[in-house]
């Protein structure tokens, strides 16, 4: 009787320690589980991190070398020149009383720009209609059409506006025109784009296009140069330009109460004030060859040329 009894209590602690180590057993897989579920899933935020492109300056400033830096000398080739009307040229750059953000020449010093003096370049001639003679550079109409389109780079932000060019044609014939307009793409680099009555002195309009070679000149002239503000000017914004100038203007600077001012100048041929600084006070240009003219007294009076006693010295 008692081993019956010793044997049901075996068997009961038996069943304790079995039920106890399941409880246990089952108790650790739930607490497994939950730090499993609560550990950070790495993957999902890397993922995301590793896909993302970073864009740096200095593959910019790669990407910025390798463009190619054109020549002034070009040889001549076969893409054609379409005929521009003189009013569709000097439409284009005019802007009215907020003009676009201007490009700026190339460069701050008082020097040459990509034609340089004594120094002959090779390139084609085509002919356009001229009208009365206004361009890109926005002189107005010119006293004679001995004049010509400068190709976009050579024009270069309309340093090559005012510019007297002797051209010269395979033939022996030459010619010298003064630079008033801009011819843009597909004219290439070296090309100039003649009024068709400047055309007509070195060929025939029918051939269209020859080889010539062309280099700056500083021809003599009794002129002396004027001063226009553009029209909207005032002194809260101005744009000032030079007109019947010997050389190339390289510069143009205003007197501020800070000193002397350089203005960016833009693809129509103003140097700009957006401020208004320095607009109705003395005016300081330079020329290509470095020479510098400070000319006074000239008022704001949009759209109008003023005359000065100054021009540039000859070269």
């Amino acid at each position: 009787m008692q081993t019956s009894r010793q044997a049901a209590r075996q068997r009961r602690q038996r069943r304790r320690l079995v039920l106890g180590t399941t409880l246990a057993v089952t108790a650790a897989g739930v607490l497994a589980s939950l730090v499993v579920a609560l550990l950070p899933d790495r993957r999902v935020d890397a993922g995301p991190a590793a896909a993302t492109p970073v864009a740096t300056t200095q593959e910019a400033a790669t990407t910025a070398a390798r463009t190619p830096t054109p020549t002034a000398t070009a040889t001549p080739t076969a893409t054609p020149t379409p005929t521009r009307s003189a009013a569709t040229a000097s439409a284009r750059p005019s802007p009215k009383s907020t003009p676009r953000p201007p490009r700026t020449a190339s460069g701050a010093a008082a020097s040459t720009g990509r034609i340089q003096p004594k120094t002959t370049y090779q390139g084609v001639a085509t002919a356009y209609e001229a009208a009365d003679g206004n361009g890109a550079c926005l002189f107005g109409p010119s006293p004679d059409l001995m004049i010509a389109a400068m190709n976009t780079t050579d024009y270069e932000t309309s340093r090559a506006c005012g510019a007297y060019v002797l051209v010269r044609a395979a033939n022996g014939k030459s010619i010298t025109v003064r630079i008033t307009n801009e011819c843009p793409l597909p004219c290439a680099p070296g090309q100039i784009d003649l009024s068709q009555q400047a055309f007509a002195k070195l060929a025939d309009l029918k051939v269209g296009r020859i080889p010539i070679t062309w280099q700056l000149l500083s021809p003599s002239t009794s002129e002396t140069i004027s001063i226009r503000y553009k029209t909207g000017s005032s002194q809260y914004w101005c744009g000032i330009q030079a007109i019947g100038h010997r050389n190339p203007v390289a510069r143009l600077e205003v007197q501020t109460g800070d000193g002397w001012r350089q203005l960016p100048r833009t693809e129509y041929n103003y140097f700009l004030s957006a401020s208004g600084s320095g607009c109705g006070s003395s005016i300081r240009i330079t020329d290509i060859y470095g020479e510098r003219l400070t000319i006074t007294g000239i008022a704001v009076r949009p759209n109008v040329a003023q005359p000065t006693r100054v021009q540039f010295a000859q070269h």
